[in-house]
């Protein structure tokens, strides 16, 4: 080729940068800037910003200007870079979002990583290009390597750390072993409960030797290893038997508080880091029961209500984890009769006594209900009604003698769910209630036979099922995504049988796992992230307002107020009225994520998340005082 053709060659064209640039721009204004700013078109945001994906790789294959090879080498490194760094990832970053956080969070990393490494080395040769493109692209893999992740809000949204930062649990691990407080002493120790006959009720003690320590260190000398109900300490009636209260409604009765927190404050009285579960707590005379996890045990665990202090601690070798929210146990104990019922992450159901902490009998409900633990682990809380304790193993319910452990019934199958076993009364015939997938259903307490069923649309089973004051059932659905409403059905019992009628369904009030409350013809509660109140007559909203994330509350109907634990750790009062969202006060309470119900109990309100608990006193409504 002569001098004078070379000098008329055509020379390559500049690439084509600013399609892609806009693109990159817009889809991080989508999951950045549009959540923050309008946490409501959140959705919009990533659908937008999945979009601008799109358009990258549209643009990349066809306007780029760039040579053939590079278009496609670099949209075939890009799989390959996710690959190769999901070998340096930390557990909690590999197993989240059912093992897909990587490839959904990596897409945009890698737009923004071609973009700017198209921008960097246009100028460079071909060489050059070529041996800086997978270091680009795995620099844009890189963030994955150096954070570990602490699970998701109520709205989905990723808890990213560094990796190098040790967890709540750690730094709890790492103070060592609490002294317990003293024990209590019962005043008159009960008879030691005779042995079941049978292998399948005879007690599985499955707790470490040192857990097991623990609770033989506290267990009063005249108490039986395993023993019978302690009627003495604590008291016989339990304030707080267990998961919202006593009738799992989340109403607070006969207590009034001051509502003016500008002049009379919640006085903190404790406040102690925990192991991380997402149970709620039981309440009987001067001790709080709870679960947590503190490594590879899951803990039943007693503190003193006024101070905080441990009394004993049961375990069990058993970790659930999931990625969406963390290790730990997710039930609440329940107390009856001198006893604590626990049910763990895993499915496994002990029977402790209250006093020491001893084991009276444990069983695996899930390997006995031929049940797989569902993904969140097993949630539901245990129920005592009469000489039976009922779980919810997942969709199915299991009974077991409150004495000796021996399953008693066993319900039907179907479903699957997070929800708990519910005790009502409808039509004078007791009865529990249990949401389980598609699946509204009533068993007989006494042998589990079903008494009437309700199938809707498939979904997710996570909230409580509430009563209306003329008799009707609310049930709420949702699926992985979120709650999608609430049904009210008409249950009455004639001389055929059971039925069931659809009253209505609404939109207005769509709780997720987030439980709600009914008050004088209204149903309060989370709709997604936002405060709502419906018409009990035709479902239709009456205000929504307040957005205090994934929280949960409880109802104090002498004052028309709900009291919210919101998902920052505040502690929110709002007027439970249908004329309008009325926030009365707000004060911060617990540092992280709160998921858990609060309690009240008298004056004492308690509190907990996955990594601290408090404890906080209330002060009476002063006109109730001068009243007196």
């Amino acid at each position: 080729m002569s001098s004078s053709e070379t000098s008329h060659a055509p020379a390559r064209r500049p690439l084509r940068l600013w399609p892609g640039v806009v693109a990159v721009v817009l889809q991080w204004v989508g999951l950045l800037l549009v959540p923050r700013v309008a946490p409501d078109a959140g959705l919009y945001g990533l659908i937008g910003a999945a979009v601008c994906v799109l358009v990258v790789v549209v643009w990349w294959l066809f306007f780029s200007r760039a040579p053939w090879l590079e278009r496609v080498g670099a949209l075939l490194l890009m799989p390959l870079a996710v690959l190769a760094t999901r070998r340096f990832v930390d557990p909690t970053i590999a197993q989240a979002g059912m093992g897909n956080m990587m490839t959904f969070f990596s897409t945009p990393l890698l737009c923004l990583a071609l973009v700017a490494w198209a921008a960097a080395t246009r100028r460079l040769s071909a060489g050059s290009r070529w041996a800086t493109l997978p270091v680009a692209l795995l620099l844009g893999c890189l963030p994955f390597a150096l954070v570990r992740s602490g699970g998701v809000s109520g709205d989905g949204q990723s808890d990213f750390h560094w990796r190098w930062t040790p967890t709540p649990e750690e730094r709890l691990l790492a103070q060592g072993a609490e002294p317990l407080a003293a024990p209590p002493t019962p005043k008159a120790p009960a008879e030691p409960m005779p042995t079941p006959a049978s292998e399948s009720a005879t007690p599985q003690p499955s707790a470490p030797a040192q857990e097991q320590k623990k609770a033989e260190a506290v267990r009063p000398p005249s108490a039986p290893a395993s023993p019978a109900p302690s009627m003495a300490t604590p008291s016989a009636d339990a304030e707080w038997p267990g998961f919202r209260g006593p009738g799992r409604d989340g109403v607070v009765r006969g207590v009034r508080i001051a509502t003016d927190w500008s002049a009379s404050p919640p006085v903190q009285l404790w406040r102690r880091a925990i192991g991380p579960a997402w149970s709620s707590f039981a309440v009987q005379g001067e001790f709080v029961y709870t679960q947590e996890q503190r490594g590879n045990e899951e803990l039943v665990a007693c503190y003193r209500l006024d101070t905080g202090e441990p009394v004993w601690r049961y375990g069990d070798p058993i970790r659930h984890w999931d990625s969406e929210g963390g290790p730990g146990p997710r039930a609440t104990p329940a107390l009856s009769d001198g006893r604590v019922y626990s049910f763990g992450g895993t499915g496994r159901l002990n029977a402790l006594d209250a006093t020491s902490g001893a084991l009276v009998w444990s069983r695996d409900a899930a390997a006995e209900a031929g049940v797989e633990k569902p993904g969140w682990g097993f949630a539901g809380s245990p129920l005592v009604v009469g000489d039976v304790v009922i779980v919810a193993v997942s969709g199915r319910l299991a009974a077991y003698d409150v004495r000796t452990g021996e399953r008693r019934w066993l319900g039907p199958e179907g479903g699957g769910g997070y929800s708990s076993p519910h005790l009502v009364t409808i039509d004078g015939v007791p009865q529990v209630l249990l949401l389980r997938g598609a699946r509204s259903t009533s068993v007989a307490p006494a042998d589990g036979t079903l008494l009437w069923e309700h199938k809707a649309t498939p979904g997710v089973s996570i909230v409580q099922p509430a009563m209306t004051a003329d008799g009707d059932v609310l049930v709420a659905g949702g699926d992985s995504m979120g709650g999608s409403g609430i049904r009210r059905l008409a249950i009455a019992h004639g001389p055929t049988g059971w039925s069931v009628a659809e009253r209505w369904t609404s939109a207005g009030l769509k709780p997720y796992f987030n439980d709600f409350v009914v008050h004088e013809g209204h149903a309060y509660g989370f709709d997604k992230n936002i405060l709502a109140a419906i018409d009990l007559a035709d479902g239709q909203r009456k205000w929504k307002g307040g957005r205090y994330g994934a929280g949960q509350l409880i109802l104090l109907p002498e004052q028309d107020l709900l009291l919210v634990l919101s998902e920052h750790g505040e502690l929110v009062l709002v007027r439970a009225t249908p004329d309008a969202f009325t926030e009365v006060a707000k004060v911060p309470a617990i540092e992280g994520k709160s998921w858990s119900h609060p309690v009240l109990v008298g004056d004492r309100l308690l509190v907990r998340n996955a990594q601290e608990m408090a404890a906080f006193r209330l002060r009476a409504d002063p006109k109730l005082a001068s009243s007196r």
